[in-house]
């Protein structure tokens, strides 16, 4: 944020407008006295075009913000271009004085342009930069004239006129290297999303096209081509038009203030809305982000509860941390042009103060449900990691015992010599441990079934029908396999109602339908039995709800269309 400062007295601003004035009358009086110029009046308008715009730009922005020092840097530029016409002059020193002041205002375009907004020069390849541009159109000016480009200049000490045009030509070049750098320096200010303020935008198009226009027109002076007058007078009305732009962003950021009432209007009408998107339209700035700092979780999250890192300013953005009783609450990233608005920035914060405190709640509110999904979705997969275990040991332990023990048993009944008391005996124990082995196959199956990890899910759910009490029309449309989460909990939603229809429906048929719709796996069974007069409730539909639910999807129990039951799943399915 910018620090305050105090405006500076209006008779001082006053004073440097008339100032202003009287410069400007005198430009027109040198101009048009003139016997130098070819043009006395068209020259003499075009220095004022610059001249009036720059010095008026200067005062607005000096009074506006006084904090900045681009009021001030914008007055000197005026006054700077306005002693350029002193070569205009047929008196030797006033004309010298001019001479050597020529190119400075090139310098000083590309300070101002590149200060822009807060007045000041922020990288070290800025500074480099425009010192360099400084001391080519000053100190290498002063070169050229003592070596005798002018010769009727009171500085000339030689007159070596060839030398000073290569002086010159190697001055022009120098300049137009340094505009372009300034340009391309200019332009890593844009967002690469391109989320920086229209306003400041337009005043950057604006300062591009003025350094564009100045390198070229230095550059045809270099190479002497036959159109550099022309061009210059387009130059001149490129840079009269910067501060134009410069005037328009200040009143657009003045009526921005206008819009805190409005953000003030849609928090009454709605004050749980998310403050992010209003915080963006009335800052007027799309790249505002809101962050929430969430003290019981430790961390900063978004307005949806999802866990951000730290905010930090950067190269494009500032930041604005919001405390609430010595405690962070929220910070506020938004485009660092606004960063000398801290008057709008204020009103606008202050304003969404209250509404913060809530988007705060709402945020941590949401984080912990995602938490508390999180948890059920781990307590969910870690339970069918230990069904899958369970059934693996049983298939591969239990089982595999119990068939090596049957035909024992079924080798020692066929021994010649045994008695057939004990024989009968022996069938009947292997009867039993078949009977066993069958239970302990369907005890498995309904831990795991391990068909569903073998062959997929459509196999298991037709291996579910084919042991279904009642008839089942199938219809399954689903691509070849599905994440393990996802069919697990399909084949348990199909596997309970069936059980269902069976002990509780008194139904003739089912019909169990499976397919994907977008990104997210529908299963509906329906039957045909005597329906409910309320919701059923139990634990194995509340454990498919939770099932279900831990996935992200919608589980639901209603009347079929046909009399009935209808159970309905819906799973994503990223």
């Amino acid at each position: 944020m910018a620090e305050s400062a105090t405006a500076p007295r209006s008779w001082l601003l006053w004073a440097v407008a008339v100032a202003g004035i009287g410069v400007l009358a005198g430009v027109l009086i040198l101009g048009l006295a003139s016997s130098r110029l070819d043009q006395p009046a068209l020259r003499a308008f075009f220095v004022g075009w610059i001249v009036v715009p720059y010095v008026l730009s200067g005062v607005v922005a000096w009074w506006r913000r006084p904090a900045s020092r681009l009021g001030p840097l914008m007055l000197l530029l005026g006054f700077t271009m306005a002693l350029t016409p002193l070569q205009w002059s047929t008196q030797p020193l006033v004309h010298s004085i001019g001479q050597l002041f020529d190119m400075v205002p090139a310098a000083m375009f590309l300070h101002v342009f590149l200060a822009f907004p807060a007045g000041r020069l922020i990288s070290r390849s800025e500074r480099w930069i425009v010192g360099g541009c400084y001391a080519v159109t000053l100190g290498v000016q002063l070169i050229k004239i003592i070596v005798g480009v002018n010769p009727d200049s009171v500085f000339a000490m030689t007159d070596q006129g060839a030398l000073g045009d290569v002086v010159e030509w190697v001055q022009l070049n120098l300049v137009a290297v340094c505009l372009l750098a300034g340009l391309v320096l200019l332009h890593r200010r844009r967002s690469p999303s391109g989320s920086a303020r229209r306003p400041a935008t337009l005043v950057v198009d604006a300062f591009s096209i003025s350094l564009i226009m100045l390198a070229v027109l230095y550059l045809a002076g270099a190479f002497a081509l036959p159109f550099v007058e022309v061009l210059r007078l387009i130059t001149f009305a490129a840079l009269g038009l910067a501060p134009v732009a410069f005037l328009y962003a200040l009143l657009d950021m003045r009526l921005a203030r206008g819009d805190a009432a409005g953000l003030l209007v849609e928090l009454r009408d709605d004050p749980t809305t998310d403050l992010q998107a209003p915080l963006a339209r009335a800052l007027r700035d799309p790249s505002v982000r809101l962050h929430y700092w969430l003290p019981e979780l430790g961390t900063w999250a978004d307005q949806h509860g999802e866990p951000t890192a730290d905010p930090h300013p950067d190269d494009d953005h500032a930041l604005r941390i919001l405390l609430r009783d010595k405690e962070p609450m929220a910070a506020v990233s938004f485009d660092r042009s606004l960063e000398d608005e801290h008057e709008l920035l204020d009103t606008v914060l202050a304003t969404a103060g209250i509404a913060l405190e809530n988007g705060r709640l709402r945020s941590e509110l949401r984080a912990r449900l995602q938490d508390l999904q999180g948890s059920r979705t781990r307590v969910l997969e870690a339970g069918r990691q230990e069904r899958q275990r369970l059934e693996r040991d049983l298939h591969d332990g239990a089982q595999v015992r119990l068939v090596a023990l049957s035909l024992d048993l079924g080798l020692l009944g066929e021994e010649p010599d045994i008695d057939p008391s004990v024989k009968v005996r022996l069938h009947e124990a292997r009867a039993s441990v078949s009977a066993s082995l069958q239970e302990l196959r369907e005890v498995a199956h309904g831990i795991y079934p391990a068909v569903l990890s073998g062959h997929g899910l459509g196999v298991a759910l037709e291996s579910l029908a084919a042991r279904a009490p009642v008839p089942v029309h199938l219809d399954v449309r689903l691509p070849d396999r599905l994440p393990e989460s996802v069919e697990v909990a399909v084949y348990y939603v199909v596997s309970e109602a069936l059980a269902n229809i069976g002990k509780h429906a008194s139904a003739t048929e089912a019909q169990v339908c499976v397919g994907t719709s977008g990104r997210v796996i529908a299963v509906e069974i329906s039957d045909d039995g005597v329906g409910f007069l309320r919701t059923p409730q139990g634990a194995g539909l509340q454990g498919l709800t939770d099932r279900v639910e831990a996935l992200g999807g919608r589980f639901q129990v209603g009347r079929a269309t046909a009399g009935g039951v209808q159970v309905r799943a819906e799973i994503p399915c990223p």
